[in-house]
């Protein structure tokens, strides 16, 4: 899991009943309350250019 500069906090979870698509699910400050969940398409490029954790 990967906190944001606002503080809200990011993890990734690839789905194989989806194709192995990447779901990204963001939860705010408390670590609890959702805020958004969608498939990142581009999460895998973002990896390879070293954007993301």
């Amino acid at each position: 899991m990967g906190v944001q500069p606002n503080g809200r906090m990011s993890a990734w979870a690839i789905i194989p009943e989806y194709g192995d698509r990447v779901l990204r699910v963001i939860v705010l400050e408390d670590g609890e309350t959702l805020h958004n969940a969608y498939f990142d398409r581009n999460f895998r490029s973002r990896l390879q250019r070293g954007l993301e954790p």
